[in-house]
């Protein structure tokens, strides 16, 4: 049977957490004469649950009254700490609305103060778990509890019954010890509304906005302007359906790492309408979930916000007749039933795995978030600094036993996942590894990276946007030291337009070879990936993802970008985004670009065999010249009119070059009229330094123009 009453937390230092190897002893430094030592420690905390016979915690035990082992090997108890909670039925008052502000009993009650009429602004930055720092005692004695709401997996009636359990919980079933927090999964992203509090005015406020506010709510699903969901990550359902369990998955490791920087027993209340595996596809994250729990002391608790569910034996009105001879021999029937209960096995599974329990087919969903309430009680906190120092990633057993008491009964996690150095990693976890990292607020900067994105209308309604990423070579000199001879880099990212929707993937990798000739230009040469993708006008927002697959380091790129309504530019010339470049090769000398054997009709920057390779930084040599290009578009004009082109160099306010005007009588022949401009610019001719880069195009017989300006930086 489970044991249920405790979890176990392993708290890994920063170093250990983020799967870096444990530091040996270093040599002692010839010339200098002295030695530098180095080490890291795992610390693992647990919590343990001692009952006497009569189901009573004992209270008075000491570090030494405890015995623990690691795999059979003793281990040394570094603390001992008892945290008292009262049973939910030992008293019936609620937490006030300001518990750190109450005054002591003999002090007069002083007026509360007014209620201001509009509700505080929200804060700019996103609200975060706060972690504890040494000696921290805020969260001493204190059950917190993390309500976690994912709105990716409950229809609209299904979040009603979530927010209405959890507004009768807070209003009459909690006690004086409980801390909430309330987390949300929607668009993508775990977000984090308010931290513990005790505060119970600001748990309602939370909540009520979410119910105003939150995913689906404001939309009708046959409605023109609602959201269409099921394509947003452009693969067919089945590919769509097996990521994005992963996703959900995912999202709950991340909300689990979070909790994970508190070292008290934690109890997560997650409301969800099912969560269903599709095959072995999905056993990875799980497994990655679970075990994530498991370090950060967090015991699951699963709530089917579904509630108690009668269907119909082909389904309700929702859901479209199946076809074929199942639906007469009741295989139909039987399949939609095994469905719902798979649905149901996997939140089974994070209760059952992580100390927890779920609740499936009960109305009042506020049981539930009872149910975990009830289920933490006093408990000890063990710590100890395990012998095992092996970054193997392997399973440690744990035993913990009573010198005294023969008769106690003791509740705790068997054990936990060691940490893992990243040149263990299988390749799930690597996948892994780069999907946590996407999710994260907080970009990993580890590597250097430059991205460039453009824009070339294709058609009155799509737009073919190049993207651009450049890492310098330097930053491999790492693996190369390591004695590598190649290295693979792993680029992740999506684009996601204004409401948050995911409109296209990036998951590409470049093989860089760091050995012979080619590694002696790593110095001197620059990484580069490229693709595209064809969008529609809009606001946009991408996130790429670098990782060196020898080291592990990984660099964040984000950035927003507007494509605009060409077709809407009645004042001016409508002119694409202007490209400036330093170089223009064959595209079988694209040595370091990703995309080199992909399709490159479509692509505006490749011509006759060349491709015109993006200055990202946009700086370049004075000794080599300056290529521009960019295009206008006439779709108005019945033949392509006369225009006339010039780049300008500003130095502050004084012209310090111009090149001559260059008329273009010639376009593409399609409906938009494309006419290409080029410019090929000697730079030699102009000092090093800053300047501004200005592109003028005129339309003599329309009496339009346009203008682009960019700053670039010339080197000697």
């Amino acid at each position: 049977m489970k044991k249920t009453a405790a979890v176990l937390l392993t708290a890994i230092l920063a170093a250990a957490q983020q799967g870096a190897p444990p530091q040996q002893p270093e040599p002692a430094a010839a010339q200098s004469g002295v030695a530098k030592f180095s080490t890291s420690l795992n610390l693992v905390v647990e919590t343990v649950t001692v009952n006497d016979k009569n189901g009573k915690a004992i209270d008075g035990l000491k570090a030494s009254d405890f015995t623990i082992t690691e795999n059979g090997a003793p281990q040394k108890i570094a603390f001992c700490e008892f945290q008292r909670l009262p049973e939910p039925g030992d008293s019936t008052a609620n937490f006030s609305t300001r518990p750190e502000a109450a005054a002591p009993q003999s002090a007069a009650p002083k007026p509360a103060a007014p209620k201001p009429a509009t509700p505080p602004a929200p804060s700019v930055t996103a609200a975060q778990i706060a972690p504890e720092a040494p000696g921290d005692l805020r969260y001493r004695d204190k059950r917190l509890l993390a309500l976690y709401f994912d709105m990716s997996a409950m229809q609209v009636p299904d979040q009603l019954r979530a927010f209405t359990a959890t507004l009768k919980f807070l209003k009459t079933q909690t006690t004086p010890a409980d801390l909430i927090a309330i987390m949300q999964f929607t668009n993508g992203a775990v977000k984090v509304l308010q931290d513990f509090t005790a505060d119970r005015d600001q748990l309602l406020y939370v909540l009520n906005n979410m119910i105003t506010a939150s995913e689906g709510l404001d939309e009708n699903a046959d409605d023109a302007s609602s959201s269409d969901t099921g394509s947003s990550f452009g693969q067919d359902d089945g590919e769509f359906n097996i990521f994005n369990t992963d996703r959900q998955l995912s999202a709950l490791e991340t909300a689990v790492k979070m909790l994970g920087t508190l070292n008290e027993k934690k109890a997560l209340i997650y409301f969800a309408s099912g969560l269903r595996l599709n095959g072995v596809d999905n056993q990875a994250q799980l497994r990655a979930t679970l075990n994530a729990a498991i370090r950060a002391n967090v015991a699951m608790f699963p709530i089917d916000a579904r509630g108690l569910v009668a269907s119909a034996p082909l389904g309700d009105a929702t859901q479209g007749s199946q076809g074929g001879g199942a639906m007469y021999s009741g295989g139909a029937a039987v399949a939609m039933m095994n469905g719902f209960q798979k649905s149901q096995d996997t939140l089974y599974a994070l209760a059952a795995d992580t100390g927890g329990k779920a609740m499936f087919d009960y109305n009042d969903l506020s049981m539930g978030i009872v149910q975990a309430q009830k289920a933490t009680s006093s408990y000890y906190v063990l710590g100890y600094y395990t012998s095992n120092t092996t970054p193997d990633g392997k399973f440690r057993r744990i035993s913990i036993s009573l010198k005294e008491f023969p008769s106690a009964k003791l509740d705790y996690r068997q054990g936990y996942f060691g940490p893992k150095e990243f040149t263990r990693f299988t390749q799930a976890d690597k996948e892994r590894q780069l999907e946590d990292a996407l999710m994260l607020g907080d970009p990993i900067t580890d590597l250097t990276i430059a991205m460039e994105v453009n824009y070339f209308q294709l058609n009155r309604a799509e737009y073919y946007v190049p993207v651009v990423m450049k890492i310098p070579g330097s930053e491999l000199a790492l693996a190369r030291k390591g004695g590598a001879e190649r290295t693979v880099i792993d680029f992740i990212g999506e684009i996601k337009d204004e409401y948050n929707t995911t409109i296209q993937n990036i998951r590409d990798k470049v093989d860089i070879k760091l050995s012979g000739e080619t590694a002696a230009e790593l110095q001197k040469r620059q990484i580069q990936y490229d693709t595209g993708y064809t969008l529609l006008p809009g606001k946009y927002t991408i996130k790429v993802l670098a990782r060196d697959a020898e080291t592990g380091r990984i660099g964040t790129f984000m950035n927003t970008f507007v494509i605009p309504n060409l077709n809407k530019e009645t004042q001016r010339i409508p002119i694409s985004s202007v490209v400036l470049s330093g170089q223009r090769i064959p595209l079988s000398d694209a040595l370091y670009t990703a995309g080199k054997d992909k399709e490159q009709v479509t692509n505006p920057l490749v011509n006759e065999g060349q491709k015109l390779i993006p200055s990202v930084t946009r700086v370049f040599n004075k000794n080599r010249d300056m290529y521009v290009y960019l295009q206008a578009y006439e779709p108005a004009a019945e033949t392509v009119q006369p225009l006339v082109a010039y780049v300008t160099f500003y130095r502050g306010a004084k012209k310090a070059f111009e090149t001559q005007p260059l008329p273009v009588t010639e376009g593409i022949n399609n409906r938009l009229k494309t006419v290409p401009l080029k410019f090929s610019i000697a730079l030699n001719n102009l000092p090093p330094g800053r300047y501004s880069c200005q592109v003028t195009v005129l339309d003599p017989k329309g009496q339009k123009a346009a203008f682009w300006q960019a700053p670039v930086m010339l080197v000697q």
